[in-house]
């Protein structure tokens, strides 16, 4: 039976909300948290596909019917500063198969920490401000998960280090424009076997090369008053790596590239009750790719918002 599988990795992070008109983000959107402020939640997304791209042919697998992924996160960011915010996530991924024989995985993941820092925050027009960002982040295996069995591995199970740089403008009307981009190195993988095969060559040990991995994505929407809505693309291109053989599996290693569209609802629940607490609804398409599933993501989540000091100022 062929093992034909296709990576469906897309980044963990998705664009959240801001509760009570409180500036919250995440490692690649424009927005800052306020000082002494917590935005921390639950963020559910299912991501599905049928068919993939071997290489840059694409084809569907009778053997695995639709492989489903789903991952359960904890999110947290704090406001350092108004400036300078801490962010984490802790995801646990499940995977599954609607076809064949092989099992799922289900695990936590990789845990991700990361710096963002304002470093210019200002009036440019009439019209609007213009805020400009770097980030650092990296991330690091949370549990033994067996990065070799994908597309239902939970992960490759390689430390990752990113820099991050982001531009912002925020009309007063409310309409905003952003643009981030993202140079990520990966550390080297150790598999439970002594050797591998892959882009034409044999391996006789057990250490992978990760290649590093550019990312670069835009967005415009509307955000105001604790509501949000956007619409995003966004690319990734692997800088190395080989593509999935015919009638073979695919290697943690391989060029996994992709392009996708997506769409972002984060609305403050209108009760007065439970005015910190924040609802997110988010959609994904991967249209184009190498070596990755035609996947489609369907994101929820409910975040809630602490304020520590109430009469902090505003950045």
């Amino acid at each position: 039976m062929s093992l034909l599988r296709a990576s469906t990795r897309i980044a963990a992070f998705v664009s959240l909300a801001a509760a009570n008109a409180l500036h919250a983000q995440t490692i690649d959107d424009g927005i800052m948290l306020n000082k002494h402020n917590i935005f921390a939640g639950f963020v559910y997304t299912t991501s599905s596909w049928d068919h993939y791209w071997e290489g840059s042919f694409y084809r569907a697998n009778g053997n695995l019917g639709t492989v489903t992924t789903q991952t359960k996160s904890i999110y947290a960011d704090y406001g350092v500063t108004n400036h300078l915010n801490i962010i984490a996530n802790i995801p646990y991924v499940e995977t599954d198969a609607s076809q064949g024989v092989l099992a799922g995985q289900s695990a936590w993941q990789d845990m991700t920490l990361g710096a963002k820092y304002s470093f210019y925050d200002k009036p440019v027009t009439e019209f609007g401000s213009l805020r400009l960002i770097g980030v650092l982040h990296g991330s690091f295996p949370m549990t033994d998960y067996n990065p070799d069995f994908q597309p239902l591995s939970v992960g490759d199970h390689s430390k990752r280090l990113s820099t991050r740089f982001t531009a912002n403008f925020q009309s007063k009307p409310g309409w905003f424009v952003n643009v981030t981009g993202a140079h990520t190195w990966r550390s080297h993988v150790f598999l439970d076997r002594p050797y591998y095969y892959t882009n034409n060559q044999l391996y006789l040990t057990n250490e992978v090369d990760m290649p590093r991995v550019f990312d670069y994505s835009a967005s415009s929407g509307y955000f105001k008053h604790g509501v949000m809505a956007n619409f995003s693309w966004t690319q990734q291109r692997t800088q190395g790596g080989g593509d999935i053989r015919p009638q073979d599996a695919p290697f943690i290693s391989n060029k996994f590239n992709f392009s996708k569209i997506g769409a972002l609802l984060m609305v403050p629940i209108p009760v007065k009750a439970a005015r910190n607490f924040t609802l997110q609804f988010a959609w994904a398409h991967t249209y184009d790719g190498r070596n990755v599933g035609e996947a489609t993501a369907y994101t929820t989540g409910l975040l809630y918002t602490m304020n520590f000091h109430r009469k902090s100022p505003r950045p």
